[in-house]
């Protein structure tokens, strides 16, 4: 049966799933949405707030419900956060109600691209990269678990990542016509 008309992107922080996102909805012509903005826009809080005052546990809980309710629109571009596959739950919904799309980077890259920014509170420690690497260590075998499509964002631009997402789509849904699911990888 085929996956609803649905693109969800997993992968840690850093890795691109927001701009990325937004760039592939406006590619295929659909709307696009940030679990994370829209918790913020539910709550009227950030998230290092919602951090602070409920811990890691009550975030996670308001983030299930919402990918729930999200992910039961039809033609959505959906960047989630980088633990939302710590839920069953939301992966189970996420396989089934969309293609998922892994955004990897190298740790050295997650770690680029996250250095400086304060709106990360599970990076608020003495040693983010050592942070960085146990989030990996923990999420990295749900992230593949849950994708139907791996591709690489390391030292690539955005416009390279989306055009890449895009060829891979079209490929995957003529796929799925003939044969069923089908989980690729892309090693550029």
């Amino acid at each position: 049966m085929k996956k609803p008309n649905n693109v969800f992107l997993i992968g840690p922080m850093g890795v691109g799933k927001s701009t990325i996102g937004r760039m592939l909805a406006q590619s295929l012509g659909r709307p696009f949405l940030d679990s994370d903005r829209e918790i913020e826009a539910v709550t009227g809080a950030d998230i290092p707030w919602i951090f602070d005052v409920e811990g890691e546990p009550g975030f996670r809980v308001r983030e299930e419900r919402m990918i729930d309710s999200l992910t039961q629109q039809d033609g959505i571009v959906m960047a989630t956060g980088g633990g939302a596959i710590l839920s069953e739950a939301t992966r189970r919904r996420l396989q089934s109600r969309g293609v998922v799309v892994y955004l990897k980077a190298s740790i050295a890259q997650q770690f680029e691209r996250t250095s400086k920014d304060r709106n990360r509170p599970l990076l608020q420690t003495a040693d983010p990269l050592g942070r960085i690497k146990e989030l990996m260590r923990v999420r990295e075998p749900l992230y593949l678990e849950t994708a139907d499509l791996i591709v690489e964002t390391s030292r690539r631009g955005p416009r390279n990542v989306v055009n890449e997402i895009v060829k891979r789509l079209q490929q995957l849904d003529a796929s799925q016509r003939s044969t069923g699911e089908n989980k690729e990888s892309s090693h550029d």
